[in-house]
């Protein structure tokens, strides 16, 4: 099984917190998305005739694509590729492009699951990040996107967001739960360089939230979600049962994945492909028939490091004998003494080989990973 993962590298406005690759001006939109499309037919032999279980349009923001665009780009997929018949299509969107007429238009692309950039309900906040759209346009999207039909949405919220107290974060949880979608992916504020707030904080303009106020975040996000229902089954996402995201499981799983666009990242379990960040370069190139991208080769390190990092962060938990056998690191040998304090700490336990985080572990999956990460096998 494989996903394919489509880049859509346009935005209405920067919001203030992202660093993912896109732009404000739509001046390339059509040229780049015809060359995405012929990126598709350059790349078909990437995933080697695998059954396309999912299809990603992230970005950027896919909601900006008209009808035609859209066929443009699944007719493509389905050309040339082995897709499933009831292969997971998911599409981001901005709630501000979400009207009725849109959400129908979607239905009748084949998209069956959107993911809903929300980030607050507080318009304040949403102010504050520079999001194009207001809270009440928040509450409508989904209540319309329901009444269009779909059954699968998945919503982002935000939190660590700056403020005197837990109050506006308890409030967006109050609100959430109501709306009744079947999956949430919540985040932590993070301030990178290259962005609005980045440069904000290095002037002094911007102070982020102390660590502690966002872990305190996090563990009311916990027990909320618990409250509801939702199980967590990855650090960020939560979902109502059976309603994983399958194309983001099979990324944590190693699932091999096809990624076409600007700045896409391709994964075939021995190496990682970038395609170049920059619309000019990348559309000139594709149309002289040349995929610009740099290679990664992964070496064997490389790949245990991987499935520690990915699987850590997920419900399934890390399969230490799988480690063993695949990747020929021996976790339990290297690392006993370590193993032993994280259990002890009740950070982590292991049960039939694999290891899994606790929530209190889970606060810190980033620093346990890198300890467990090996420099060579």
């Amino acid at each position: 099984m494989a996903g394919i993962y489509l880049h859509i590298p346009f935005c209405k406005k920067a919001c203030h917190y992202c660093d993912f690759h896109f732009s404000t001006s739509m001046g390339l939109k059509t040229t780049t998305i015809q060359a995405i499309a012929r990126e598709l037919e350059l790349r078909q032999d990437y995933l080697q005739n695998q059954l396309v279980e999912t299809i990603y349009f992230g970005g950027g923001t896919p909601s900006l694509l008209t009808r035609e665009e859209l066929q443009l780009l699944l007719q493509t997929i389905k050309r040339l590729f082995i897709v499933s018949d009831n292969a997971e299509i998911t599409l981001e969107a901005n709630p501000d492009d979400l009207s009725p007429a849109k959400l129908q238009e979607l239905q009748a692309t084949g998209i069956n699951r959107l993911s809903i950039g929300l980030q607050s309900f507080h318009e304040p906040h949403l102010q504050l990040m520079n999001r194009a759209h207001t809270a009440t346009e928040s509450l409508q999207c989904v209540k319309d996107a329901q009444a269009a039909g779909f059954n699968n949405i998945t919503v982002d919220l935000i939190y660590g967001i700056p403020a005197p107290d837990h109050s506006v974060w308890y409030e967006d949880l109050k609100t959430l739960f109501p709306l009744g979608v079947q999956h949430v992916s919540c985040y932590a504020l993070t301030i990178e360089p290259g962005t609005a707030f980045g440069r904000w904080s290095q002037k002094g303009r911007f102070k982020p939230s102390e660590d502690d106020f966002t872990a305190q975040q996090f563990e009311i996000l916990l027990e909320q979600m618990k409250q509801h229902g939702f199980a967590q089954y990855e650090i960020s996402n939560f979902c109502q049962p059976g309603y994983e995201s399958k194309h983001n499981s099979n990324y944590w799983r190693g699932v091999h994945y096809l990624g076409v666009g600007p700045s896409a990242h391709s994964f075939n379990g021995y190496s990682r492909q970038y395609n170049v960040a920059n619309n000019k370069k990348y559309t000139e190139a594709i149309n002289q028939d040349i995929v610009p991208f740099e290679l990664e080769e992964l070496s064997l390190a490389d790949q245990a490091n991987d499935y520690l990092l990915t699987t850590l962060r997920t419900i399934w938990g890390c399969d230490l004998s799988l480690l063993g056998s695949k990747y020929n690191y021996h976790v339990q040998a290297t690392h006993a003494t370590y193993l032993q304090e994280l259990q002890e700490k009740e950070l982590a336990s292991i049960k039939d080989d694999i290891l899994y985080l606790t929530d209190k572990g889970k606060l810190l999956a980033d620093q346990i990973t890198l300890e467990l990460f090996v420099e060579e096998v």
